[in-house]
């Protein structure tokens, strides 16, 4: 009976370790060193005329414009990151500008179903949010924080979130940029056979003692 018990109990433990886990690859913008790329976070021109120097954008330094002044100031949690090492650019002078921003992370041996997150962004000028292709958030804000997460919509392996940056064309002071901060996440991972095996040899010696305490 005892054996039982503990089985179940061990069993109980394992699943209930898997629900506290964070989701790995959630990583805020602009982890590194100012006007270093910020290798989490791929960038592709949608539309424009903007040529990218690399397919990576690019993390601000805190001292200049617009972070200094008209942006939300960077902080050792996270950065701005620009489509080029030069945060203050001028672009899209003549048609808007549109700019996708993909961070990936892997729930493999992870239950997608229970994935879930919090997290807040800046944009300038204009940000959809998409999970896997399908938008999460809208926003248009670059001097305070938006609200953003996702309980649903997950997939096991290989997961995108897209920031869909447009900035609206100008013919001067047209710099754009994104930043993003990861609040809270979970997931829970697939538990291993033999946590089933575990859970069922417990099962089944509770089951097993309760006949014989009956014969």
């Amino acid at each position: 009976m005892k054996q039982a018990i503990s089985a179940i109990a061990l069993a109980a433990a394992t699943f209930t370790c898997a629900h506290a886990a964070s989701i790995d690859g959630l990583v805020n913008t602009g982890i590194g060193a100012a006007g270093t790329q910020d290798t989490h976070y791929a960038l592709s021109v949608v539309s424009g005329n903007t040529v990218l120097p690399n397919d990576h954008a690019y993390i601000s330094a805190d001292n200049v414009w617009p972070v200094a002044k008209a942006w939300t100031a960077n902080t050792d949690s996270s950065k701005w990151i620009t489509p080029t090492s030069n945060v203050g650019a001028w672009l899209d002078p003549v048609v808007d500008g549109v700019y996708d921003y993909r961070l990936s992370f892997d729930l493999s041996g992870y239950d997608a179903s229970t994935a879930a997150f919090t997290g807040r962004y800046a944009a300038d000028n204009s940000v959809v949010v998409l999970l896997n292709g399908q938008q999460i958030a809208s926003g248009h804000k670059f001097d305070t924080w938006l609200s953003f997460g996702a309980s649903s919509g997950f997939v096991s392996g290989v997961n995108t979130l897209d920031f869909v940056v447009t900035n609206g064309h100008q013919t001067d002071n047209n710099p754009t940029g994104l930043r993003a901060e990861f609040l809270s996440s979970t997931v829970a991972a697939v538990p291993e056979p033999t946590t089933y095996a575990m859970l069922l040899a417990g099962l089944g010696l509770l089951a097993f003692a309760a006949k014989r305490r009956k014969a």
